[in-house]
């Protein structure tokens, strides 16, 4: 049996003082523990700084809001992770001047601290032809996603901050900050931010969802993550690797992009189509990236406005993988603003519409000022 959900709220105290023209404001500093399944219509509280002490299920028919200016602190561990399931909704009602924080609880957080959050939906995946398509949520096997209703919805995400995210259990079972799991088009996701992950920052499985203005900073694997058939458009996204930055994996990428899952299905139907729009790759560092762009296993993509800059990288677009390469019907128009090239500028063994050009100028980083994010 699961969990219900805890609160265990605390006395405010701390109470500012104030003159005859002055209201009083309650002091964040109260606290409350989360985790366990939400069932029912549950708001969160602003004033309320909430500790993520196990994970936190919004299951079918849960609602779960979170308020501008809340803040979540997740104990160290990969079990600390929010989780909405199919049925279930999320509405991350941030603004610029308050975002929504999840974040480490831990005195010197790092990358990996805790899970990340997570979005199960019902529309569809890649997969065999006739049939309706499902699968199971990598960190939690027993909660499925996927379907056939690409109109779905499981809420609204608006000026969200993920920090410190991608706990693994080992190696081939890990978080994401962001992962997308058969998320519909009636989701809206908007002005997120990602900073300081462990896997990738983003990552869709399938779906149909549309995701505009998403800041990566330092992800330890993939700045923009595809497979399983995803379907929706990426507009206005920036990632950058800072001075300093290093990587644990073995071949991280700006954006890694796949038509079936792990390239194990090439026969199936519904693999990734999409659309990436005003998107910038950076490399500030002396780590070398594997590829600013791979597009493999039968993925179809459409790519405006790419722009990469800065650092050194293998390939800048590379269309070939073992399991299958891109999808031929790809079109990739990017300017290359100085990244070093030790391998290849374009792989394009199918002859996919790749062209540079010079006008191109990537991502609005104009919508990223409510970060704080120096540019």
């Amino acid at each position: 049996m699961k969990k219900t959900i805890l609160y265990l709220l605390m006395i405010p105290f701390g109470l500012f003082s104030c003159k005859d023209d002055e209201t009083t404001t309650p002091s964040p500093t109260v606290s409350s523990e989360l985790s366990g399944d939400i069932s029912t219509d549950v708001t969160l509280d602003p004033k309320i700084e909430y500790k993520l002490t196990g994970s936190l299920l919004v299951v079918n028919g849960g609602k779960l809001r979170i308020p501008a200016g809340t803040v979540i602190k997740a104990e160290k561990g990969f079990n600390k992770y929010i989780l909405v399931e199919q049925g279930g909704q999320i509405f991350v009602n941030g603004t610029a001047d308050k975002p929504v924080r999840i974040t480490s609880g831990a005195a010197t957080p790092s990358q990996g601290d805790w899970g990340g959050l997570i979005i199960n939906g019902k529309a569809k995946l890649s997969g065999p032809a006739g049939k309706v398509t499902t699968s199971t949520t990598e960190v939690n096997p027993a909660v499925i996603y996927g379907g056939d209703n690409n109109n779905d919805n499981s809420g609204s995400i608006e000026y969200l901050i993920l920090e410190y995210t991608g706990a693994k259990s080992s190696a081939d079972i890990e978080h994401n900050g962001l992962t997308l799991n058969g998320v519909g088009s009636g989701t809206k996701i908007e002005n997120v931010y990602i900073p300081y992950g462990a896997d990738d920052a983003v990552e869709f499985f399938g779906g149909s969802v549309n995701v505009k203005n998403l800041l990566v900073v330092d992800s330890d694997d993939d700045m923009f993550d595809v497979t399983q058939g995803w379907t929706g458009t990426l507009d206005n996204a920036y990632g950058v690797w800072k001075a300093g930055y290093t990587s644990t994996e073995s071949d991280p990428r700006g954006a890694e992009l796949d038509g079936n899952l792990d390239g194990n299905t090439p026969g199936d139907v519904n693999q990734s189509d999409f659309f990436f729009k005003n998107i910038t790759i950076v490399n500030e560092s002396t780590f070398e990236m594997q590829d600013a762009v791979k597009v493999r296993r039968g993925a179809k993509a459409n790519i405006t406005n790419l722009l990469v800059k800065g650092g050194s990288v293998t390939d800048v677009i590379d269309m070939t993988d073992g399991k299958g390469n891109g999808h031929a019907g790809t079109v990739i128009e990017y300017k290359n603003d100085g990244m070093v090239v030790k391998g290849q500028e374009v792989k394009n063994p199918d002859n996919a519409n790749i062209k540079s050009n010079a006008a191109i100028t990537g991502a609005n980083t104009s919508a990223f000022g409510w970060t704080g994010y120096k540019f």
